[in-house]
């Protein structure tokens, strides 16, 4: 078999249950690179709280450099009560939008699934949950998170004002509703773009952008626009009239928390973040889990690796263009979850228990069949 190009993968276990399920990765990657002969090329080093911890801060120029170099990043998680009272610009959440924004990640892609094994774990009921697949983008770099002026000051007698600016450009809006757009081409067609331009001029811009857009390149495609806050009431209530959802910053991180827990757990969800492609056509890039660092259940060996498991699979077919691969691995992941093995969070009566590390294992078992 013809060895194809080193492709170099930055692993970023994080904090938490961060570093337990992206040891369940590494040993994937290890067997597609010992079975598929693709050769991957891995580094592993510290990112958040493990990285103030050692260095004071929470992403050091080294590992930043080394993301810029690679084709994928695959983030466990970061953060945790223990960093809590760090200076701001010292916490370990500081690393996630350094990344993000000095990669130019503008993309997320939150898919929210729910496994017809696994309908029951939904609060839900089944008839309304049963089926869905619904793909949330939201835009990662732009917004309130990075608008300026931003801070805490004092003003009159005592009193301090918390600021924060919520800002788009026609730019930015135009190149996430494209991702948007491109995507529900590959779907069922269907984009809904949320934003609240009944009270907010930022909002208004949204929607006229993604409007012109729509006219100007994919008339083809079906969009509706609808207000955010009716969107999260929707979701609730027929979250399966929905295919793309495309939403800012501050409603998408709202948003898609909201869709994965319909599928009744956030460790089953992955994510994508994704740059635009350069002159060759790759992409930078970086995948996670939906789900935080958990550090009630650090170190106890039962968290759900699936979360980032399907991160990499997503890395596979967005960044790698190993679609037949991402393939293999979801259908692994399927065949775990009809054998009834569950982890600690989505366990049910008939099921049976295994560990964070039993479940990886399982899942290579599937691969290597």
């Amino acid at each position: 078999m013809i060895k194809v190009k080193k492709r170099k993968i930055l692993l970023l276990p994080g904090d938490g249950i961060g570093p337990e399920v992206i040891k369940e990765v590494k040993k994937i990657i290890e067997w597609f690179n010992k079975n598929r002969s693709l050769d991957f090329e891995v580094d592993q080093d510290l990112v958040g709280g493990a990285a103030y911890d050692k260095f004071k801060t929470p992403i050091t120029d080294e590992v930043f450099f080394k993301a810029l170099e690679c084709e994928a990043v695959i983030l466990g998680a970061v953060g945790g009560p223990k960093w809590d009272n760090l200076d701001f610009s010292k916490k370990p959440e500081r690393a996630l939008l350094k990344l993000r924004k000095e990669l130019k990640l503008f993309a997320n892609l939150r898919p929210a699934i729910c496994f017809k094994q696994l309908v029951d774990a939904s609060s839900l009921k089944p008839e309304i949950v049963s089926g869905l697949d619904i793909m949330i983008v939201r835009e990662l770099t732009g917004g309130i998170y990075f608008g300026e002026p931003r801070g805490i000051k004092l003003i009159n007698n005592g009193e301090r004002k918390g600021i924060n600016t919520h800002t788009y450009t026609s730019t930015e809006i135009e190149r996430v509703a494209k991702v948007a757009f491109e995507l529900a081409k590959k779907r069922n067609n269907k984009v809904t773009s949320c934003e609240k331009s009944n009270v907010m001029e930022a909002g208004q811009l949204w929607k006229e952008e993604v409007q012109a857009l729509h006219k100007k390149d994919y008339k083809d495609i079906n969009l509706e626009h609808m207000l955010a806050d009716n969107c999260a009431m929707q979701l609730l209530r027929n979250p399966k009239q929905f295919d793309v959802i495309v939403t800012d910053n501050l409603f998408g991180d709202i948003l898609s928390d909201e869709a994965a827990m319909l599928t009744g757990s956030l460790g089953l969800l992955p994510s994508a973040s994704l740059g635009a492609k350069d002159k060759d056509g790759n992409l930078r890039s970086m995948y996670e889990p939906v789900h935080g660092s958990a550090p009630d259940i650090a170190g106890k060996g039962i968290a759900n690796p699936i979360a980032t498991i399907l991160s990499f699979s997503m890395a596979l077919k967005y960044s790698l263009n190993l679609d037949k691969e991402s393939i293999e691995l979801d259908n692994a992941v399927q065949k775990v979850l009809d054998d009834g093995l569950r982890t600690k969070d989505i366990i049910s009566k008939g099921k049976k228990e295994v560990s964070t590390s039993t479940m990886g294992d399982a899942i290579i078992a599937y691969l290597q069949k």
